[in-house]
């Protein structure tokens, strides 16, 4: 049986990607989203802990550095257990990803990896536009950071990541394609795609954003403008035989929920109370703190 494990330089390389796209992220929208001198006093839409904020995308990217390995080094696939596939149980839905041209996949591979991180930074920096939004871009550009440091802790930890699945990938089942492109530990990840979550995170955030600073919007016409990036990543993926349409529509569901109800949450301002994100290794999900304000009061006997 043949293992083949991804190197620290490998590692670092993927985890340097990810450094590099929170960076431009950072550059480009600290330049893109130009604070107004406009002194008049308004209502605020979202709500900020930049303490807590800071050590959550600090504490999600140190985090992410160790997911990446266990997770690529999984075990080789063996001669028997590509022997034992059987594409006769694969949904219907799902088989559409056994008919492509193998010989493609690494095109489409790599074209969905280029495409990923010019997304992450051109689809917020459209917000820039929006005068109202221009004025809030520091609350704004921690929101975002702060969702895809969760997009990125679900995908790595949660139960129905690969952490915890060990789903083959479709490129497995072509037997035209040389052993050692389908028995790697990489090929046990198809669930979920990793890649639509992001993209969905990104486009279904700008849409939320924008839809709360303008509320006479149409939500629909937004929201379905929102699924066009995440579903272009989907068929990319497919087509890179790295993913099942199945594995994107997870991808794309966990995406948009991050994406819709973290701003939704920041819109949260009760005195005492303040709302954060649990971003650990082994878990992820949501923190609230409830201060009982102290109040003098009689002594009831």
């Amino acid at each position: 049986m043949k293992t083949n494990l991804i190197s620290k330089a490998s590692r670092t390389r993927i985890f340097n990607r990810r450094i590099v796209t929170a960076l431009a992220v950072l550059i480009f929208s600290g330049s893109a989203f130009c604070q107004s001198n406009d002194s008049t006093v308004r209502k605020k839409i979202y709500h900020v802990n930049y303490i807590s904020g800071t050590a959550i995308i600090v504490g999600g990217l140190a985090t992410d550095y160790p997911s990446i390995g266990r997770i690529k080094n999984k075990p080789g696939i063996s001669d028997a257990e590509l022997a034992d596939l059987n594409t006769s149980i694969i949904n219907p839905l799902d088989r559409w990803a056994l008919n492509q041209n193998p010989s493609q996949h690494l095109m489409y591979s790599k074209i969905s990896d280029e495409v990923e991180p010019p997304i992450f930074v051109i689809l917020p920096a459209l917000l820039a536009f929006d005068k109202k939004i221009r004025k809030d871009w520091l609350p704004i550009l921690f929101m975002y950071c702060e969702g895809h440091v969760l997009t990125f802790t679900v995908y790595n930890y949660s139960w129905f990541g690969p952490t915890f699945e060990n789903k083959y990938r479709p490129i497995t089942y072509y037997t035209q394609l040389p052993v050692g492109d389908r028995n790697t530990g990489n090929d046990r990840n198809s669930a979920y795609s990793g890649h639509t979550a992001s993209v969905a995170f990104t486009s279904f955030f700008a849409a939320k954003v924008y839809c709360d600073y303008n509320p006479d919007a149409s939500k629909v016409l937004m929201y379905t403008a929102a699924l066009i990036p995440p579903v272009v990543m989907g068929y990319l993926r497919v087509k890179a035989l790295a993913h099942f349409p199945s594995d994107d529509m997870v991808g794309l569901s966990v995406g948009a929920l991050v994406g819709i109800i973290l701003p939704e949450l920041h819109k949260f301002s009760h005195k005492g109370v303040t709302l954060g994100i649990l971003a650990i290794p082994g878990a992820s999900g949501l923190s609230m703190c409830w201060t009982v304000p102290s109040h003098q009061s009689s002594v009831l006997n």
